[in-house]
């Protein structure tokens, strides 16, 4: 029998009309969290963009939801590019979903902007409840998670304090981890407004991996965006492993995203 809520060109993925429906309530979801303490969420032309300095990620600097016809979308992709060059950032990035237009990589394509990254939304159907072992963090951790992120991320130690202790601020975000002795063995961060959760990062310290420590980080995550409030929770991955690890943790495919980059370093002069 076919299911009457998934793609018939895909039976994993939802279908469009719920995708869309979906990818509205995520990406508002994703705004918001980036825009935590210092960042504004507003519109650049056909976009919706969130832009925060003090976010050294690409989490809290993107645009989304290009909607339009191939003029308006093609106009708001130059927009964008002063607009994240305005504050400071290398590169502009757009994650196109069924929000996005569906001629956006023709489009990108013609505007010099690249597809770098295909990912996945997923959204959690299993059953969830907290790890012993996984913690709310404290300021005191604030270093350990640092160093685990310095080693997957390039980015500035100190931006990167200043980002987390405004998450560990903020009532909606939420930062988990789990101890190795005396240093932080891994960490997960998430955010829950309006009914809307989301598991945003995953990161275990390579001698910890594959002990069950990140589903342990990512489930507790997911009860406790529960205990928040949130009736939706959901993620974005990796196409393949990272897919495989949500399905781990009890989540299921909802529809793809793909990730455009535009190098703006030579506005910022």
């Amino acid at each position: 029998m076919v299911d009457p809520l998934r793609d018939p060109d895909d039976p994993e993925l939802l279908d469009p009309y719920q995708s869309r429906s979906l990818a509205i309530l995520v990406e508002g979801a994703r705004l918001a969290s980036g825009a935590v303490r210092y960042g504004k969420v507003g519109k650049v032309g056909s976009a919706a963009v969130v832009v925060n300095r003090e976010n050294p990620l690409p989490s809290g600097n993107f645009g989304c939801a290009l909607d339009g016809t191939s003029v308006e979308v093609a106009s708001t992709l130059l927009q964008l590019e002063q607009t994240f060059a305005d504050v400071g950032r290398a590169e502009a990035v757009v994650y196109a979903s069924p929000t996005t237009v569906d001629e956006i990589e023709g489009i990108a394509d013609d505007s010099g902007w690249y597809a770098v990254e295909e990912l996945l939304t997923v959204v959690h159907r299993g059953a969830s409840s907290a790890s012993a072992e996984v913690r709310r963090a404290v300021d005191a951790d604030v270093p350990g998670i640092v160093e685990l992120l310095s080693d997957e991320l390039v980015g500035n130690r100190e931006r990167l304090s200043r980002w987390l202790g405004h998450r560990l601020d903020d009532p909606r975000c939420l930062v988990l981890v789990v101890d190795d002795g005396d240093r932080i063995g891994g960490f997960a961060s998430g955010f829950a407004e309006r009914g809307v959760g989301l598991v945003e990062q995953c990161v275990v310290r390579p001698a910890r991996r594959r002990r069950g420590v990140g589903r342990s980080l990512v489930v507790s995550a997911v009860a406790a965006l529960r205990s928040a409030g949130a009736m939706l929770v959901a993620s974005q991955v990796d196409e393949g492993p990272g897919e495989r690890f949500a399905e781990a943790c009890g989540f299921v495919a909802a529809y793809p995203v793909t990730a455009y980059v535009r190098r703006v370093d030579e506005l910022l002069d």
